[in-house]
């Protein structure tokens, strides 16, 4: 199947996630967000030219925003994939790393991965940043819950750190599956995996909860999560920019969270709050 990819950048004050969001209404699949804009794609059986071209011009005319459309040819996605990809080592002690690449000795936490369509092969600057924090917890006999999961890795980590029970919860169907396998391949299969968004969360209460998604859902769910952290509990969040951080911790400490720390990756941030 082949697809076409619109790329789009110089956003001012015209906020990208609406983009998105009117693009996926139009039949687009898939967004790759970037600093300066984002690149969305949409099967070729499916794409509308004169209605996106004219999208397009009107967001020029009344925003600004530039953009480009191009079509891809459909190719060996996988052996491509397979020839760039490369295993990812965070703080020395955890590797991700697809089923094709042997395990290196001496590393504290072995993860294979085999994403698909999902997010969370641990190249994205969010997913390393919250392995990273994750790995700075101690999690033995701990209840973790991971929102927005995608491959699974970070309830993978967490499973492997000694948690006592780890639930991971997604909405999107790809990434449901994808994480179901992914815990198979990891020996993690108690793991509890779901489909749904914060109304799947089967427990009271959780010791830590993890959520790497966008910024929008985290102003949203900040109070959703809190309600299920025990006192003292621990919410890690990522998915969001270094500008989004004072909105991130206002929504979060109006909730009842105590702003703790943070980490940046190109202008991607990890956060740490405490209940």
């Amino acid at each position: 199947m082949d697809y076409f990819e619109v790329n789009m950048a110089n956003f001012g004050d015209f906020d990208p996630e609406i983009a998105m969001a009117q693009l996926a209404g139009m039949g687009f699949e898939s967004f790759l967000e970037s600093e300066s804009g984002f690149q969305g794609f949409i099967r070729e059986d499916v794409f509308d030219e004169p209605l996106i071209n004219e999208y397009l011009k009107q967001l020029h005319d009344n925003h600004g925003i530039i953009s480009g459309l191009q079509k891809i040819v459909a190719q060996n996605w996988n052996a491509i994939w397979e020839s760039a990809y490369e295993p990812v080592t965070i703080a020395g002690k955890c590797q991700v790393r697809a089923p094709f690449h042997p395990a290196v000795p001496g590393i504290q936490y072995d993860i294979v991965i085999e994403p698909k369509m999902s997010f969370g092969t641990a190249h994205h600057e969010t997913t390393s940043l919250m392995l990273e924090l994750l790995m700075m917890e101690d999690l033995s006999g701990k209840r973790i819950l991971d929102m927005g999961c995608g491959t699974g890795v970070l309830a993978i980590l967490a499973f492997k750190m000694h948690a006592k029970q780890v639930v991971a919860i997604d909405n999107d169907d790809w990434a449901f599956a994808n994480a179901l396998d992914n815990m198979e391949k990891n020996d993690s299969a108690s793991v509890l995996v779901l489909q749904g968004d914060v109304t799947a969360i089967p427990l009271p209460e959780f010791d830590l909860v993890i959520a790497n998604i966008n910024r929008n859902v985290l102003l949203s769910d900040i109070p959703a999560y809190t309600r299920i952290l025990n006192p003292g509990g621990i919410l890690l969040l990522s998915g969001f920019y270094a500008r989004d951080l004072e909105q991130i911790r206002s929504v979060a400490e109006q909730a009842g969270l105590r702003y703790f720390s943070h980490k940046s990756n190109n202008d991607w941030i990890g956060a740490k709050f405490v209940k």
